[in-house]
């Protein structure tokens, strides 16, 4: 099970639970990302009658979660908000995601969504701190896959303090990688994280999420101090492991640091 050390205010963590569920300390604020607690051998239900079934044991459930500021979700698939997470939070909890899981979300019961189209942002606020959500476009399935998959979103994630930035991350999704995804420099400024959906997951043969190679290309295009992997090999779907991306990124020489992290462990989100 995970273990939350504690620490002073400023702290900038990341708890993994596997697949992409992770607790983001973030200053003064705690977010839950793309919420999965199904255990090992349930199946994870993706739509059109596809689904996949974990092969491991999640760190995290609902009853050790502390306070949420936010959910943090890029999707909706089974394996990023599930039946357990439609069951056991609260229904006033925030969730931050794409117009298309907002309105599902909503059907389910959910009360403070908050929907964002590509590029727009939400904020948090507490005393003189802010934590600032970007919804950075994504591309979850190409060409006729994309009628069919669901809309992603990743999101760039800026603690603000008394008007400056102190902290920025950025949290890809689902999403493939394509060249377009330098606009969050552009647009945002440079990282001190990286946290990408890996695994290589294949639907019907075509590749749906970043594979080594694509995830060392987004590594090379960002160039972040940090990157902190996740979503790799919780489920049969996901055919690239985390090693060959460490492998990649060693090969090429690429700078920054991977830091990868356990299931229930938690690492610094600093350089």
């Amino acid at each position: 099970m995970a273990e939350f050390p504690a620490g002073p205010a400023d702290d900038v963590t990341l708890t993994f639970g596997g697949t992409a569920t992770a607790l983001l300390r973030l200053g003064s604020f705690t977010l839950l990302t793309d919420p999965n607690f199904l255990h090992r051998g349930q199946w994870a239900h993706l739509g059109y009658g596809l689904r996949s079934r974990r092969l491991t044991e999640p760190a995290l459930q609902p009853t050790q979660l502390p306070d949420l500021d936010a959910v943090l979700l890029s999707h909706m698939h089974g394996d990023h908000w599930d039946r357990i997470a439609t069951r056991s939070l609260p229904k006033d909890t925030p969730v931050v995601s794409t117009p298309e899981a907002a309105a599902c979300l909503g059907k389910r019961g959910f009360t403070a969504t908050a929907d964002l189209q590509p590029w727009q942002t939400h904020e948090l606020t507490r005393g003189t701190d802010t934590l600032r959500i970007t919804s950075v476009p994504g591309v979850h399935g190409p060409g006729p896959l994309a009628r069919v998959l669901p809309q992603v979103m990743g999101s760039v994630l800026e603690l603000v303090s008394n008007g400056e930035v102190r902290w920025r991350g950025y949290v890809t999704g689902d999403s493939l990688f394509r060249p377009v995804l330098g606009e969050v420099l552009q647009r945002c400024g440079p990282l001190d994280v990286l946290v990408p959906h890996l695994g290589g997951t294949k639907i019907a043969g075509i590749t749906v999420t970043m594979d080594a190679r694509q995830g060392a290309d987004l590594v090379e295009l960002l160039k972040p101090p940090v990157t902190v992997p996740v979503h790799y090999d919780d489920y049969g779907l996901f055919k690239s492991p985390l090693g060959d991306f460490v492998a990649e990124v060693a090969d090429r020489r690429l700078p920054g640091e991977i830091r990868a992290v356990g299931r229930g462990r938690t690492v610094s989100l600093r350089a």
